[in-house]
């Protein structure tokens, strides 16, 4: 198994101010806006967002959710170990919101065509947007694309693209991981 850095943490930080700008501009005062971080590896993401959001645009109370898709997603049953389910943590009502997914990579899209299920228990949102730090956009077996992308990666299915945190992993990185 090899592996092949993406980005590093400079790049990244990069990406994440850009991501940020882009929301800015977009959500302005954040008044009809909530951000809400995709179980596991979104929330990783949105929580820095939120936090450059808050700390360098002075953009007070976003609100920030993380949602489980777990019992949503439509391979849930096919796994021969049992499920694990993250927290869902929403303290806000969606209805008639702007909702931003977010989450660190997108794939098949089939994890956000859960996450579209499962925002529905907590009103209906007026429109949803996808930020992503990484889209495999070569890999998508869904009809679904990012509103706000840090980078475009051509990996082949074997291949995984793995993010790591400062604060999960110890260091902000992304590596392509070949078998």
């Amino acid at each position: 198994m090899s592996q092949k850095m993406l980005l590093a943490s400079k790049e990244m930080n990069i990406i994440l101010q850009r991501l940020a700008c882009q929301l800015v501009e977009n959500h302005t005062t954040f008044e009809n806006s909530v951000i809400i971080g995709i179980q596991p590896r979104g929330v990783f993401l949105a929580n820095r967002i939120v936090r450059i959001l808050e700390e360098e645009y002075q953009i007070k109370d976003v609100k920030l959710g993380h949602l489980d898709i777990t019992f949503y997603r439509d391979d849930f049953r096919r796994s021969e170990k049992p499920l694990e389910a993250n927290k869902t943590h929403i303290d806000f009502v969606v209805e008639d919101k702007r909702v931003i997914f977010i989450d660190d990579v997108l794939y098949t899209g089939r994890s956000i065509r859960a996450a579209l299920t499962a925002v529905q228990s907590f009103g209906r949102p007026k429109e949803i947007e996808l930020l992503t730090l990484i889209d495999r956009r070569f890999s998508r077996h869904l009809p679904i694309q990012p509103d706000y992308n840090g980078r475009q990666v051509d990996a082949i299915n074997e291949e995984k693209v793995k993010v790591n945190w400062q604060e999960n992993e110890g260091e902000d990185a992304v590596y392509l991981i070949s078998k």
